[in-house]
């Protein structure tokens, strides 16, 4: 297929990424697993193999320490694993956003695929928000996405999206909270998984108050020319790190006014201003075979790894 992404349904204005299937508001689960393109469920079989002798295909084997996944609709398969392999579903992932958007005030705004079957996720809004000098907005989110390719264990997410520029970033406080991993060697227990996270008003505050303050860290520019180089250069034990100069120049022309929300005051030279650069050179500017693996990258891949090094690297000016 041209693109990884299999499916994806979206409520309200259309996701940075700029794919899916619009939807209108309050849409009851069933329908977001269709329109979604989550409305099938992973089935295993033990791992066969088949012997050859000469003139004949000889007998037909089982491996019983792995199993093969696959598509209960498609029946394409999505991946070998240990039989020790826990599966997550589907639905399982919709379900988990049940009592939030029913009791809590969330409200599922992005859901979809991507390779195939072989990651899936869903995006609510916490109706939690925050707003920086210059009427800057930022709104708060749950992500919770899965692998069934040994790439990604089921993680649930705080994350933040910049209203003005759609830039995401996960919230990640360095405190044991922002997100919980539960590998697939494990069963997947999503009211543990939201008693860990912790969904409060706490974590949310938090992280604007570290915005705030990087909004008020004014940069000078030998301190701006160094961030950049930290956070675009991978540094190695071996020897001395590889810059990626095109990525180090593009983002600090997105700081010096190229970007989205760049001239506003929460971001015109300040540390925030350069966290912000980062995200959307990594959201929107940063080369990617197509807008599905950009989003792959963004979220679970090497650009997650960027945009989680440039906030330490931001807080740590603060």
């Amino acid at each position: 297929m041209a693109h990884q992404l299999a499916s994806m349904a979206f409520v309200g204005a259309t996701p940075w990424h700029g794919l899916g299937n619009q939807l209108t508001t309050h849409q009851p689960l069933s329908v977001w697993a269709k329109q979604a393109g989550m409305d099938w469920d992973i089935r295993e079989t033990p791992v066969r193999y088949v012997t050859e002798s000469a003139g004949s295909l000889g007998a037909i084997m089982s491996f019983d320490d792995s199993k093969v996944l696959f598509r209960s609709d498609t029946h394409a398969p999505l991946s070998v694993v240990s039989a020790r392999y826990k599966v997550v579903q589907p639905r399982e992932i919709l379900e988990f956003y049940r009592d939030l958007t029913e009791v809590s005030g969330f409200e599922l705004e992005t859901a979809g695929v991507l390779k195939g079957g072989r990651k899936f996720w869903a995006l609510a809004h916490t109706g939690q928000s925050g707003t920086l000098k210059g009427r800057d907005v930022s709104r708060g989110y749950v992500l919770l996405a899965t692998g069934c390719d040994g790439t990604l264990a089921t993680t649930a997410q705080f994350t933040n999206i910049r209203v003005v520029c759609n830039n995401t970033l996960a919230i990640a406080l360095g405190n044991g909270h922002g997100a919980v991993k539960v590998p697939h060697s494990t069963t997947f227990d999503p009211k543990a998984v939201k008693q860990q996270l912790g969904i409060s008003v706490s974590v949310w505050d938090d992280f604007m108050t570290r915005m705030k303050a990087l909004s008020e860290r004014k940069m000078k520019h030998s301190e701006v020319q160094r961030y950049f180089l930290n956070v675009f250069t991978e540094f190695s034990p071996k020897g001395p790190g590889v810059t990626s100069d095109r990525a180090m120049a593009k983002a600090l022309s997105l700081f010096e006014g190229a970007g989205r929300g760049a001239e506003l005051p929460s971001a015109k030279g300040t540390a925030y201003g350069m966290l912000n650069a980062v995200s959307e050179f990594v959201d929107h500017e940063r080369r990617a075979r197509s807008t599905d693996h950009r989003l792959d990258s963004a979220w679970f891949g090497q650009g997650a790894t960027i945009k989680q090094k440039a906030l330490e690297q931001a807080l740590a000016l603060v």
